[in-house]
């Protein structure tokens, strides 16, 4: 095996994980993105989150399907937000060039520690049925997808975690319900992110195609074991992303 080989096999190992931990709770970032920076240490830092954004985009849509064929989708939250986070994902894109998106990352720390405790503590915190649509969502689903779009154009880790609880806490889904929801807001974000960075910088095809083909195999493991073992099991993969981002966001501050 070449090396450019074996350096492709790593990165559709990566990418099969990313799909995975994506699929159920999002986070897969926290593996795919580093591989890609380990794999290619002096590409520009644009065309390896483009590069990403192509591979993650495969996976998100094959999660966003398998939900919808078990799990009514509340659409009155989905469509709003996901419309909300098209734009919000484009303008943060473009606020990169104004502003470090480092200087976020204390604030995102903190505010992940809060939301594990807070899901920690409320043992039935999003594991209970939902099955009406709420109401009064438009407003809601509009605010979170703009807030939530424009941070995953900016800065982007945790971005599905962000829109779980926020779709949990505020819209009072469960976490099945949330994750599918927040799949579809992410496939919008994520399509505002490859127009920007297709039209702005090279892109790594090759191995955004098999790290592309990875993720979607990953996604659909990771969407189906969701929807076996329910709320409860994606709670679970949510503590356990949560705490990671926060164990990486840590080591950044303190590094960094």
């Amino acid at each position: 095996m070449s090396d450019s080989e074996t350096l492709l096999f790593f990165l559709g190992l990566a990418a099969f994980l990313a799909g995975f931990v994506d699929a159920v709770v999002g986070g897969g970032g926290l593996v795919q993105i580093p591989a890609l920076f380990t794999a290619f240490p002096a590409s520009l830092p644009a065309t390896l989150f483009g590069t990403n954004k192509l591979a993650s985009i495969v996976g998100t849509s094959s999660a966003a399907i398998q939900y919808a064929r078990r799990v009514a989708i509340p659409w009155r939250v989905a469509l709003p937000a996901a419309a909300s986070a098209l734009a919000g994902a484009w303008f943060g894109a473009r606020a990169v060039a104004y502003l470090s998106p480092t200087a976020l990352k204390p604030v995102i720390l903190l505010l992940l520690i809060l939301v594990a405790i807070y899901t920690f503590i409320r043992k039935d915190f999003g594991t209970a049925n939902a099955t009406a649509e709420p109401l009064h969502a438009t407003a809601p689903a509009l605010l979170i997808g703009a807030s939530v779009g424009f941070y995953d154009g900016f800065f982007g880790p945790g971005t599905g975690s962000f829109l779980i609880f926020l779709f949990v806490r505020f819209l009072a889904m469960d976490f099945l319900r949330a994750s599918v929801t927040a799949k579809i807001v992410n496939v919008a974000t994520n399509l505002a992110a490859i127009a920007f960075f297709t039209s702005h910088v090279a892109i790594l095809w090759q191995a955004a195609g098999v790290m592309a083909c990875s993720n979607l195999v990953g996604a659909l493991v990771g969407s189906r074991l969701a929807l076996r073992h329910g709320a409860g099991f994606v709670r679970k993969m949510f503590l356990g992303v949560v705490t990671a981002l926060i164990g990486k966001m840590l080591f950044d501050v303190i590094v960094g």
